[in-house]
């Protein structure tokens, strides 16, 4: 009966283990946004993304090409995200960025596009905030993502400097995303 008991428990134990990750298609960690994993190639993309519409930039002749930009799309024209390789122009590449578009796409803690920032204080240690021309940059390295807010949702006294430092408390908690971003290298 004890032996039985071992085996059952066992058994739902593993079952359980094995789905957590896959139950969420759109899952965002540190090495994977929903099928694409770290380790992918571009070049491996089209099968990844089979059922949905891959972009990639080729307006121009190669050699004047700025960005080697990929968008996926679901069948519906739906954007899902953007992404670009690590090294430029090189198919055999891993992805380096990834634009999260759509909000589907979610964290563990339920981080999305259409999150506020008070959703990433509350889930989330700042690794730093760094202050651009336009936004302000919140890195959160234990998922390997950064997010820029738009300076207008900034107080008056921070929108046109680019030299203070902006600390999480000057950041309104309801301000939005304006990119979502994961990074590898």
């Amino acid at each position: 009966m004890y032996k039985k008991a071992l085996v059952i428990l066992g058994l739902c134990v593993s079952i359980t283990s094995c789905t957590s990750d896959e139950e969420n298609p759109y899952l965002i960690t540190s090495k994977q946004v929903g099928p694409l994993k770290k380790e992918i190639k571009i070049n491996q993309l089209d099968s990844i993304f089979k059922n949905d519409s891959i972009v990639r930039q080729t307006s121009g002749p190669q050699d004047f090409r700025t960005t080697d930009e990929i968008k996926i799309y679901t069948r519906d024209g739906e954007a899902l995200m953007s992404l670009e390789p690590l090294q430029e122009f090189d198919s055999t590449s891993t992805v380096g960025y990834i634009r999260i578009l759509d909000a589907r796409y979610e964290t563990k803690d339920g981080l999305t596009v259409n999150s506020t920032f008070k959703d990433i204080v509350e889930n989330y240690n700042i690794s730093r905030i760094e202050n651009t021309i336009n936004s302000a940059v919140v890195f959160i390295d234990e998922i390997n993502a950064y997010i820029t807010i738009d300076k207008n949702q900034l107080p008056t006294n921070l929108r046109y400097d680019t030299d203070s430092k902006i600390m999480a408390s000057q950041i309104p908690d309801n301000a939005k995303i304006k990119y979502f971003m994961i990074y590898w290298n």
